[in-house]
């Protein structure tokens, strides 16, 4: 499974902060781009992973989950983005870890249903095909409830993909930016990532 990320000497209680991208996006989209130069910029690079996910949900889980292993939960922050956040939310409650959501799916198995076919990667160009399996896979990744204190939603009312008030109410009680205007790629993430970052590292209460 390919990745982009390195944790050179981080020990299991350092904090370590977790981008996960979207459906049919990479590591190398411009959300995951600017979080990692950003972090590189506050000398924090060696703290940042951002993996390559598979587009089978449930490898994907066991790669991140394998990513953060060993890891002390209250040391791990996660930022996921659209399916990212849904996967995040997974995260969450079965870890015990921190998450910023951005624009997160609320119900990914209930829109992705209506592309079921031929996909292709938008960053890796690599193909393959959205199968009833993969909707499956989804669909075991949903929690009965979550834990308020442990989110931070980040979402904007111009999303085109995804209608903002389901994670307004998903995430209700959890801490919410909404950002007015934008759209579904949230080309205004370079002003929140100081916002992230004070999240990430924010004492636990």
């Amino acid at each position: 499974m390919r990745c982009c990320w390195r944790w050179r000497g981080a020990s299991p209680a350092d904090p370590v902060l977790v981008y996960i991208h979207g459906f049919n996006s990479s590591a190398l989209s411009y959300k995951a781009g600017l979080l990692r130069e950003h972090m590189a910029t506050l000398g924090l690079g060696d703290r940042y992973a951002c993996p390559e996910l598979p587009h089978r949900p449930a490898q994907a889980m066991a790669l991140l989950r394998d990513l953060v292993a060993g890891h002390d939960p209250e040391a791990v922050t996660l930022v996921g983005s659209s399916l990212g956040g849904f996967y995040a939310t997974w995260l969450v409650e079965r870890l015990g870890v921190r998450a910023v959501l951005v624009n997160p799916a609320v119900r990914p198995y209930e829109l992705l249903a209506g592309y079921l076919g031929p996909q292709k990667n938008l960053y890796t160009g690599e193909a393959y095909e959205l199968t009833p399996q993969h909707i499956d896979e989804l669909r075991a990744l949903e929690v009965d409830a979550i834990t308020p204190s442990h989110y931070l939603l980040i979402t904007a009312t111009g999303d085109e993909v995804l209608d903002y008030r389901a994670g307004v109410e998903r995430y209700a009680g959890c801490e919410q930016i909404v950002v007015p205007g934008s759209d579904h790629g949230f080309r205004e993430f370079a002003d929140y990532l100081d916002t992230v970052v004070r999240f990430w590292q924010r004492e636990r209460v």
